[in-house]
């Protein structure tokens, strides 16, 4: 049986947002509520991170990273440190992402 995860992070206003993404049901939904909701350097920076994690679960290397991405070696290491000690948010998400994208492409 799965462990139920507690999150640091965890209060009423935090549900009443993660609700509002769960309910998202396109990419124009999402782009006009992250658009409202996040500076774009917010958004980028998020992108950035997303990148990082799905690249370093396909083995890249820090270097290939850095210059495909501009991602300091920082924030590689902490997504990476993520992917390897972290919730399993990441790992989670990137081969839900993968099996969708291979179903697409069915």
């Amino acid at each position: 049986m799965a462990e139920t995860y507690e999150s640091k992070v965890k209060s009423e206003m935090v549900d009443h947002l993660y609700r509002a993404i769960l309910a998202l049901e396109t990419p124009e939904d999402c782009y006009r509520f992250f658009d409202d909701l996040c500076t774009v350097g917010e958004i980028q920076v998020m992108a950035q991170r997303w990148m990082v994690a799905r690249m370093l679960q396909e083995g890249e290397t820090f270097n290939a990273i850095n210059e495909q991405t501009g991602v300091s070696s920082a924030t590689i290491t902490r997504v990476r440190k993520c992917l390897v000690y972290g919730a399993d948010g990441y790992a989670r998400m990137i081969d839900r992402v993968s099996r969708q994208e291979q179903e697409e492409k069915k």
